[in-house]
C-alpha cells in the first residue's frame, strides 16, 4: 500500500513523523514510480510549513489532490496544508489590508490571523476517517502556526485548548480541525496528532484496509523514505548532507565523530535587542553545519517555536517536546529536562536560538524569564548579535561591549559577537578593534546588510521558506567561519537559577 507525501518549496516534511505512515513523496509532477498519484496512491498527506506563502502548489499537483478526493481516497492536511484544502487563507498579519491566498476549497473554511505555540489538547468531536469510534477522547500535539483563526461551515472535527493566542495569555477552545462531507478529507492545526496518539494511525489503517503484513510494510517503506527525504537540506534543493565517508576525509571532522553518546556541545545564538538577525544567522548556520554532515540540535528559549522552523526546514530533525525551553512558565519544557533529554540524543552540536534581547525579562520575578539566566544556569557559551541598521555600526559595538560586561558579572562566558547589517567595512573595522579591546571574546564576525523583501522573510509575520533558508545559508557560508562557531560550543551541565535576589544585586 502507498501513502504519499506532499514534497515541494515550502513544505516540511520531517517536521513530524506522520505517525510512520508516509512510504512515497510526491513533487511538483505529482508522480509516483513515474505514475499519476492518484492512479497508485492509498491516503495522501500535506505536511505543515509555508506552502501557502510560498505558492508552490501547482496546477498538476491540485489535480490529483482532486482526484484523490473523488476516489475516496483519505487526504489528510495539517497545518499549512489544511490551508491548501481550505477556501482561502488571510496572510495579511501586520498589512493593512488583506493579502488572500487562494485554497482548493475542499473543506468550507477560510484562515485569518490567530498565532498559537502551545502544546495542547484537542478534543474530537466528529466522525472521519482519522476519527471513528474515538469521538469524546482528547488527543495531545503541539500548534504552530500564525494563520490560525478557522471561519466557516465545515463539520467540525477538533477543538483544541489553548493557554495562550497572539501573545497574551488567553484560556481558550479554538476550532482546530474539520472535515468535508464525506469524511475522506480532514484538516488539522495539532501537529504530532499522529505521532502522539495510535488509535489516529490505526484509523488509517483500517480505513485503507492495511492487515498486518501491509502495516510492516508500510513501516518499513517508511524509514527509507526518512533517509531520502533527510539526506537532502531542504527541499528541492538539490543540496544534499555530506556523507560520513566524506566527512572522515577532513580530520577536524573526524575527532568529532568519535564523541560519546551524552556528550553535549551547546551554542547559544542571542543578541542585544529583537530584529537583530538571530533567527536569519541560526538557520544559516544550521544549514552549513548539516551540508557538512553535522547532526544538530535547534531548541528556542520561550514558547514562540516558529522561529526555529526554518532550521528545522533545512535540518529535517523533527520540533521535539524538548525545542522549547520554557522561561517564567511560557514554553514547552524546563532546561534541566531538556538537557537530560538531550543527552540521550547523539546530536553533535546543540544551538540555543534566544528571545529577544539577551536580558529582556530578567528583571521579572519570575525566574527565568530570560536568555541570560538559561545561559548561565547551564554554562551555556554565548554569541551575541547586534544590527547595525538602526543605531549605526558605532552604537551596536558600545552596546555590545556593556553587554558583555553585564554577561561577566553574570558568569555568562561570551565567545563571540556578530555585527549584523554592516553598511561600511571602514567603521566596521574600527568596531571590531573596539570590542576586542574591551572584552575577551575570540570571536568578532561581521555580515554586511543582505537585501531581502520586507515580507516573505519574518517567521512571525510571512516567509517562505526556501528563499529565507537558501539565502540564509549563502549569507553564513560567505561570511562566518561555521567550524570556529563549532569550538566555540561547549560542554553543558544544569547548576541551578540564579535567584530573583542575586539578580537584583548584579544591577545594582
Amino acid at each position: 500500500m502507498k501513502i504519499g507525501l506532499l514534497y515541494v518549496e515550502g513544505a516540511l516534511p520531517a517536521f513530524e513523523n506522520f505517525g510512520g505512515l508516509p512510504t512515497h513523496i510526491v513533487k511538483k509532477n505529482g508522480l509516483v514510480n513515474g505514475r499519476k498519484a492518484h492512479k497508485v496512491l492509498d491516503g495522501f498527506i500535506i505536511p505543515g510549513g509555508s506552502i501557502i506563502e510560498s505558492q508552490s502548489i501547482n496546477n498538476t499537483i491540485k489535480q490529483e489532490i482532486k482526484k484523490l478526493d473523488n476516489q475516496g481516497a483519505f487526504i489528510l492536511g495539517i497545518c499549512s496544508g489544511f490551508q491548501i484544502l481550505a477556501k482561502k487563507t488571510d496572510i495579511g498579519r501586520k498589512s493593512p489590508c488583506p493579502i488572500e491566498r487562494e485554497g482548493l476549497g475542499l473543506l468550507d473554511v477560510s484562515f485569518n490571523p490567530l498565532i498559537s505555540n502551545d502544546r495542547v489538547e484537542a478534543e474530537i468531536v466528529d466522525n472521519s476517517f482519522l476519527t471513528r469510534r474515538i469521538i469524546g477522547q482528547r488527543i495531545t500535539g503541539f500548534h504552530c502556526h500564525t494563520y490560525g483563526k478557522i471561519e466557516g461551515d465545515a463539520p467540525p472535527v477538533f477543538f483544541s485548548y489553548v493557554r495562550r493566542m497572539d501573545y497574551q495569555d488567553n484560556p481558550q477552545r479554538i476550532l482546530s480541525g474539520v472535515r468535508n462531507d464525506d469524511g475522506n478529507v480532514v484538516g488539522t492545526m495539532v501537529h504530532a496528532s499522529l505521532d502522539e496518539n495510535k488509535p489516529l494511525v490505526n484509523n488509517i489503517l483500517e480505513f485503507i484496509g492495511a492487515n498486518e503484513k501491509d502495516t510492516q510494510d508500510i513501516h518499513s517503506a517508511n524509514k527509507k523514505l526518512l533517509r531520502t527525504i533527510k539526506n537532502e537540506i531542504g527541499v528541492a534543493t538539490n543540496i544534499f548532507v555530506r556523507s560520513p565517508k566524506q566527512m572522515s576525509q577532513n580530520s577536524g571532522e573526524s575527532s568529532r565523530l568519535k564523541k560519546q553518546k551524552g556528550f553535549l556541545k551547546v551554542l547559544m545564538i542571542t543578541s542585544t535587542g529583537s530584529y537583530s538577525g538571530k533567527t536569519f544567522i541560526t538557520t544559516g548556520i544550521v544549514g552549513s553545519l548539516r551540508k557538512k554532515g553535522y547532526r544538530v540540535c535547534v531548541l528556542k528559549v520561550g514558547p514562540d517555536i516558529r522561529d526555529i522552523v526554518p532550521s528545522l526546514y533545512l535540518n529535517k530533525e523533527k520540533m521535539e517536546v524538548f525545542s522549547s525551553i520554557k522561561i517564567g512558565g511560557l514554553g514547552w519544557e524546563n532546561l534541566e529536562n531538556v538537557i537530560k533529554a538531550l543527552r540521550e540524543r547523539n546530536y553533535d552540536i546543540v544551538l540555543i536560538e534566544g528571545v529577544m534581547s539577551i536580558f529582556t525579562g530578567m528583571l521579572n520575578e519570575k525566574t527565568p524569564f530570560s536568555s541570560a539566566e538559561i545561559a548561565k544556569a547551564a554554562n551555556i557559551p554565548v554569541i551575541l548579535v547586534s544590527a547595525c541598521n538602526k543605531g549605526g555600526i558605532e552604537t551596536a559595538a558600545v552596546d555590545i561591549v556593556g553587554h558583555i560586561q553585564m554577561m561577566d558579572k553574570m558568569g555568562i562566558k561570551t565567545s563571540g559577537v556578530i555585527l549584523n547589517k554592516v553598511y561600511n567595512k571602514d567603521i566596521s573595522k574600527v568596531a571590531s578593534s573596539y570590542i576586542h579591546e574591551n572584552t575577551n571574546v575570540e570571536f568578532v564576525g561581521e555580515i554586511p546588510k543582505i537585501k531581502i523583501t520586507d515580507r516573505g522573510n519574518i517567521p512571525e509575520v510571512e516567509i517562505r521558506l526556501e528563499e529565507f533558508c537558501l539565502n540564509a545559508i549563502k549569507t553564513v557560508e560567505n561570511y562566518l567561519d561555521v567550524e570556529m562557531l563549532v569550538k566555540l560550543a561547549d560542554r553543558t551541565n544544569f547548576t541551578g537559577y540564579l535567584s530573583y535576589e542575586t539578580i537584583l544585586e548584579i544591577f545594582k
